[in-house]
């Protein structure tokens, strides 16, 4: 009798981990040897307990899912990576691939999509959704720009609330010249001509994130 896929769980929600727990034991091929609250634990749990497969999360304290992977992927080759997350922007796709992930899936696909990603992983297949693989390669095709500085994030998040130059200005104690300037710089690191638009790519690429 072939031995079944050895399945760690890594997310930060306990009722998520009890979620998938309760739904990969239905399957007879599969069996859940452990489960990570954060980045770090996965780590040490991957070591621990050799895993053929991980369900991994990209947000979690501690480490991310993202710099998990990586750490597992080159530790522990032989485990692979099934990023199981609600987040579908491309800066989180590239991230988790460049990492090593061998498959990325969103929490709302089908649980039969599941156990079949699952199996996948566990054979070394790499696996992405179709709309996974379109944002990949848009992303790929796409230029690589320069990222915006931990100053311009600043100023694009206070554009993002509709703030203007003057108000910016006095929220970050720096002249309204000093505004333009970095606005400048961040238009052109994102390839676009105004405000509205580098809020546009900044969400799109995971530079800025969605409140809530």
């Amino acid at each position: 009798m072939t031995r079944p896929i050895r399945i760690l769980i890594a997310d930060d929600h306990p009722v998520v981990r009890s979620g998938l727990e309760s739904m990969l034991a239905k399957q007879p091929d599969f069996e859940v040897v452990g489960e990570a609250e954060d980045g770090m634990e996965a780590v040490r749990l991957a070591k621990e307990l050799s895993p053929d497969v991980i369900l991994m999360d990209l947000r979690m304290p501690e480490m991310d899912g993202a710099a998990a992977t990586g750490k597992i992927s080159k530790d522990h080759p032989e485990t692979r990576v099934l990023v199981l997350t609600t987040y579908d922007t491309d800066a989180d796709i590239l991230r988790a691939v460049e990492a090593g992930a061998t498959g990325y899936l969103l929490k709302d696909a089908p649980r039969e999509e599941l156990y079949e990603a699952v199996r996948s992983t566990a054979s070394g297949k790499p696996l992405l959704t179709p709309a996974v693989t379109a944002m990949l390669m848009r992303s790929i095709r796409e230029p690589r720009t320069q990222k915006p500085s931990a100053r311009e994030v600043e100023v694009l998040e206070l554009v993002r609330k509709g703030l203007s130059n003057k108000g910016i200005g006095r929220e970050l104690h720096i002249s309204e010249a000093t505004v333009k300037t970095h606005l400048i710089h961040v238009f052109g690191k994102l390839g676009v001509d105004d405000r509205t638009a580098a809020v546009s790519v900044a969400l799109e690429r995971g530079i800025l994130r969605l409140e809530g």
